[in-house]
């Protein structure tokens, strides 16, 4: 993959909406896009920039949030990971992916009491959806297909269990549903052996998230030098005190996966479970340098204690010293 220049002076001199218009970063996604993609989906890498390049900067436009307080080191490689990824920023109710800023421990230090605090800074994420990890898991052959999760009410007739270490799932729809009451979700996942696998969503299980919904939403009342108690996500009492079945179904597509192997994404993106394939996310894929320093792509700043003719090294952890608590997911408004 041959060098495209592209530094932080020039990102730090362009508007947000420049950024994916610039002709260098224009030539590293269509470069990315055609060595990952073209020849498994049949889309050339210039079609998929003139598309993506117009769902980014939509985006944008309406996440001010994302827009404003975030670097554009990061609106940078953001744009860079939907090449990687493979998916589309498309919108709709079963998008592929989207635009979130997140506030990301980066770096400690300790204050003048002597107390080790965690140092934040904002970052434009690329979050990938539960229906976007469908498409990520067909495509790296881990599995065939997976069927629309099932809402199961207190009519129906619903077992789930493990019978000779297989899952298994008896379920019977009973009509009328005149209770309205929810009380499991679940998914059929076809693996690439051709063997069975469910997620299965109690109501245990969204109330907990329910629970760590409300923690996230908490705020420091710095009057009475208090937390004050938040409350969870709306729509997990939005059906008559009870879960949105619309915002369950998406749920229990996005935690299907956790116990799966990896899939390949890029630093600047977020997913429930990853994969490492053999072609490895390594900080040179961004091609970003700054007059022949290194760039850390977990942070965004110059590496200047390098060599200028070192190559970027590929690290264990790019995103060393952030910690990611896989429930953390679990407060985003769209999921």
């Amino acid at each position: 993959m041959s060098q495209i220049e592209i530094t932080v002076k020039l990102l730090n001199e362009l508007q947000p909406t420049e950024i994916v218009r610039n002709d260098n970063v224009r030539d590293k996604f269509i470069q990315i896009y055609d060595a990952m993609w073209s020849q498994s989906t049949g889309v050339s890498g210039e079609a998929a920039y003139e598309k993506e390049a117009r769902n980014f900067n939509r985006l944008l436009s309406e996440k001010e949030d994302v827009r404003k307080k975030c670097s554009h080191f990061f609106l940078f490689t953001s744009f860079l990971d939907v090449a990687i990824s493979g998916l589309t920023l498309d919108p709709g109710t079963k998008a592929q992916a989207y635009l979130l800023a997140r506030s990301i421990a980066v770096d400690s230090y300790v204050d003048d009491h002597g107390q080790k605090k965690n140092r934040y800074e904002t970052q434009c994420v690329l979050t990938v959806s539960g229906y976007g990890e469908l498409v990520l898991r067909a495509r790296c052959g881990q599995i065939r297909h997976a069927d629309n999760p099932v809402i199961v009410y207190e009519e129906d007739s619903f077992e789930f269990g493990e019978r000779n270490g297989q899952k298994f799932v008896n379920y019977t729809c009973r009509l009328p549903h005149q209770s309205g009451r929810i009380v499991a979700c679940f998914m059929k996942i076809t693996r690439a052996d051709g063997s069975a696998d469910y997620a299965v969503m109690l109501p245990e299980d969204w109330a907990r998230l329910s629970n760590y919904s409300a923690r996230q939403n908490s705020k420091f009342n710095y009057q009475t030098k208090q937390w004050e108690n938040g409350k969870p996500n709306a729509l997990y009492t939005a059906q008559g005190g009870q879960i949105d079945p619309g915002f369950l179904v998406a749920k229990c597509i996005k935690h299907a996966f956790k116990t799966y192997p990896k899939a390949r994404i890029g630093h600047a993106t977020q997913l429930e479970s990853q994969q490492v394939d053999e072609t490895e996310i390594s900080d040179d894929i961004y091609g970003i340098t700054d007059n022949g320093e290194q760039v850390d792509t977990a942070t965004g700043e110059i590496i200047t204690d390098r060599q200028p003719e070192q190559s970027f090294a590929p690290a264990d952890n790019t995103a060393a010293g952030v910690t990611v608590d896989p429930a953390a997911n679990d407060d985003d408004d769209t999921f």
